[in-house]
């Protein structure tokens, strides 16, 4: 455990905390920069790196929000307050410069602040590392649902790991996707508070044996254990003009001070040190490829070590002020579990209540099962984890019994609510047998938790048919919806300060926190000279578009052109390889010299592949082959241009969502659980291209039909068909696929590669193809042939695109989160204590 003492219950040291206001005015922050430039950081005027004005304005901005932080956690202590942990083993949070500095209201404050010392914010701001420790859009997701809990002023506090290097970086060589180790915490993080105070031990491996207490009641332990520390580090979640500031709390893994001095003393020192490197494993990387037994055990090590740290702290707390007294715990404390990662929290507590606390079983389970409340994210039974039972004996053999117990309780409801139905039975057992029998985290999660929600109405009820049916029909009452949203502040005040101003004259600035607000903007679509300032700004986006491409791609993008954009994690439900069969269908028509409808169109693709994910990784190979064949031929060209942005990260979607025109949400429908990345881009006026899909369905609702590009079969259609698909008489009897699948056989687009594509192509003609690639191709060509032809009518794609902004007050994270708040959470909003 960590050496230093907690004071806070015995020594206030109030003399301490007693300071004046930090200023915010352009003279004080002036001179908090010159401070920490000049002394913290040594800097000189010779010094000519963006490197240490950054970190100086970091630490200046941190000082400001620890203010008001300390203030929250003050008024939060006091009041004595229901709270909720929000689990989650991925946290995209993005840079924090720029969204601290406008949560404050203080950005144009700071701006002309450097300006008069000759240094440029946007320069400043370009120099933080974005913060990889999250795979896509849930975690993403997670950080929009921090940023709405404080502006609401709800006591959440967020938990994750801080992993050492995050998302790998993705270089592309010769069209193929490359992954380098993303070191994000290598020049540290200003942001970030190391709390050793709060260290908390975890434990794996060892034995369980029965002991008896002194009152010769039985108990069980965990014993012989194989020790790790959880460190905290703290990051400020700033809310939205209003000083409150709530916390992300970040587990890192470091060795305990037991070192094995024998094994040292003989000479065998890597020995000796094994244990500290094997501790330091645990978040050294954001969850490892998990193909092999190595992976699974660490992956499995993650999400153990993020639940034990984090409700061992919450119990820490809970002892402080109320002792072991648990009788108000489930009124007092909710914990989110942010898809089946965190699902190991149900008998996790449960061990802390029965082992460490000695509650009996159904104290300690009521309290857990109305303490748990869990989030579904995926409709794909293959991404819902299972845990092989022979890794969990060995790395969490008290766990493992725990889950076992609870098992058996669960079964026998089953079994007396479905008397003799053994089928029923064995599909809902948390334990699938077999030859090699698996935990099941996602019924772990249901049977543990008190409510169970999906992230898109859709989602939601495709979670009752089908997914979790025999939970459903069980529990109707737990089962509830939660359309998932996306912050405001980011990713439309922060990330299109243009649009930001022009919103601010005309429906003043209450829409930043009450986006419904924008709703006032639909009238401005039909004056012709609102149309055109919208013009010019999107113009202006476009333009930061198109540098970043020349940049990063070497591919030039003329600004009249539809900017065509798909970005998001590579995956076939996603259909990227639909995307890019459309691309190679306009290509064909104009190497046979149609026009028709086409209008100049510039198609940018995006997002990183997982590592053991060869088909995703093939994809994007025949992305990028596509791209050198289309933008080197001089008939194609002007008409046609097309990309592969690497690296895909929040900075890069910062630039993308304001200068998109056309949005690619062309999942298989009944795949998508909800998307964000839909939200964002129709939030900054970019038009939809989709299926009835996850959220886009939402988005359609709010939108209008006449507003939004539909194509492709519903979830009900998609089913029906795989029953009798047949992707090569659709081939056959449809004249443009056929001609795609021409070219890619012949091997037009890789010429000197023989046969690499050939997996995909098995893919589109297989009858078993569970993305019916083939089936939608037709409807998503004329979809397109209609998004062409509205972008040629400049005055029509302009009111679309005010309207789609215009509907997009649905889809703030602040109703998403307002929701939990009400069906779920139930807390109080707190303000933070006057200064």
């Amino acid at each position: 455990m960590s050496p230093f003492k907690d004071l806070t219950a015995s020594s206030p040291n109030d003399f301490l905390f007693n300071l004046p206001p930090l200023p915010m005015d352009e003279k004080g922050l002036a001179q908090a920069f010159q401070h920490y430039y000049a002394y913290t950081f040594g800097s000189d005027p010779e010094c000519r790196s963006t490197y240490y004005p950054y970190k100086a304005l970091a630490i200046a901005v941190r000082d400001r929000l620890m203010e008001r932080w300390k203030r929250t956690h003050l008024a939060c202590d006091r009041s004595g307050c229901r709270q909720t942990y929000y689990l989650s083993l991925e946290f995209l949070m993005g840079r924090a410069l720029s969204n601290g500095l406008l949560n404050l209201g203080i950005t144009d404050v700071v701006r002309r602040s450097l300006y008069d010392m000759g240094l440029v914010l946007e320069e400043i701001e370009t120099a933080e590392m974005d913060a990889g420790l999250g795979n896509g859009g849930l975690g993403r997701l997670a950080a929009c649902f921090l940023d709405s809990c404080a502006t609401l002023q709800l006591p959440v506090k967020g938990y994750g790991l801080r992993y050492e290097y995050g998302m790998f970086r993705q270089l592309l060589d010769d069209g193929y996707q490359i992954e380098e180790p993303d070191h994000w915490l290598r020049d540290g993080n200003p942001w970030e508070l190391e709390r050793p105070e709060y260290t908390q031990r975890i434990r794996f491996g060892g034995r369980t044996e029965n002991y008896q207490d002194q009152h010769g009641r039985i108990h069980r332990r965990w014993v012989e254990t194989h020790d790790v520390l959880a460190v905290p580090y703290d990051i400020p979640v700033p809310g939205y003009r209003n000083d409150t500031i709530n916390t992300l709390r970040l587990w890192s893994a470091e060795a305990t001070d037991e070192f094995n001095l024998g094994e040292f003393n003989a000479g065998s020192y890597p020995e000796s040190v094994a244990a500290k490197n094997d501790a330091e494993h645990i978040t050294m990387v954001l969850y490892p490829n998990d193909a092999n037994e190595c992976g699974k055990e660490l992956r499995l090590r993650q999400q153990y070590f993020l639940a034990s740290a984090s409700i061992k702290d919450v119990m820490r707390e809970w002892i402080r002020v109320h002792g072991r007294d648990f009788s108000q715990f489930a009124e007092k404390n909710c914990f989110q579990l942010n898809d089946t990662h965190p699902a190991i929290s149900v008998p996790e507590l449960m061990r802390q209540l029965l082992d460490d606390h000695y509650l009996e079983w159904d104290e300690a389970w009521k309290i857990t099962s109305q303490t748990m409340a869990y989030t579904n994210h995926t409709l794909l039974p293959e991404a819902l984890e299972r845990w092989p039972v022979r890794i969990f004996r060995q790395l969490l053999p008290r766990l493992l019994e725990i889950i076992y117990e609870i098992n058996a309780r669960f079964l026998s409801q089953v079994a007396a609510h479905w008397p003799g139905d053994m089928d029923r039975q064995r599909r809902m057992s948390l334990i699938e047998e077999g030859d090699d029998p698996q935990v099941r985290m996602a019924y772990l999660a249901l049977v543990g938790s008190f409510s169970v929600n999906g992230v898109a109405a859709l989602h939601s009820e495709l979670l009752k048919s089908g997914l979790f049916r025999d939970f459903y029909e069980l529990w109707p009452e737990k089962f509830n919806n939660k359309t998932n949203g996306v912050t405001p502040r980011r990713w439309l005040a922060m990330c299109n300060p243009g649009l930001r101003d022009l919103l601010n004259e005309v429906i003043g600035t209450d829409w930043v926190n009450d986006l419904t607000q924008l709703a006032q903007l639909a009238p401005y679509a039909e004056d012709a000279h609102f149309r055109h300032r919208w013009d010019v700004i999107k113009r202006a986006n476009k333009e930061r578009v198109a540098a970043m491409v020349a940049t990063t791609c070497q591919v030039e993008f003329p600004l009249d052109a539809l900017f065509d954009v798909q970005v998001k994690r590579i995956h076939e439900y996603k259909r990227q390889l639909l995307n890019i069969l459309h691309v190679i269908h306009l290509y064909n028509r104009l190497k046979q010299g149609h026009r028709g409808t086409d209008i100049p169109r510039c198609v940018l693709i995006g997002g990183k592949a997982a590592p053991g994910y060869e088909m995703a990784k093939l994809i994007i190979k025949l992305i990028n082959n596509v791209a050198v064949v289309v933008n080197a031929d001089p008939v194609v060209n002007p008409w046609l241009r097309v990309a592969f942005i690497p690296d895909y990260r929040v900075s890069v979607m910062e630039i993308l969502a304001p200068g998109t025109d056309l949005s690619e949400q062309i999942s298989t429908a009944g795949k998508e659980a909800s998307g964000t990345g839909n939200m964002k881009f129709m939030m900054n006026g970019a038009v939809t291209i989709g299926t009835l899909d996850g959220a886009n369905i939402e988005i359609r609702q709010h939108v209008g039909d006449d507003n939004f590009f539909l194509f492709g079969l519903t979830a009900e259609q998609v089913e029906h068909t795989r029953h009798h698909y047949d992707p090569n008489h659709i081939i056959a009897n449809t004249p443009a696929l056929r001609d795609v699948l021409h070219l890619l056989e012949s091997g037009h687009f890789n010429q000197f590669e023989q046969g690499i594509f050939n997996p995909i192509i098995r893919g589109i003609r297989d009858p078993h193809d569970p993305w019916l690639t083939a089936a939608d191709f037709e409807s998503y060509c004329h979809a397109q042939e209609r998004a062409a032809s509205a972008f040629q009518d400049r005055d029509h794609w302009l009111r679309m695109s005010i309207l789609n902004t215009a509907s997009s007050g649905y889809f703030s994270a602040d109703r998403t989160i307002a929701e939990y708040n009400r069906d779920i959470w139930r807390l109080t909003p707190i303000a933070p204590t006057a200064s």
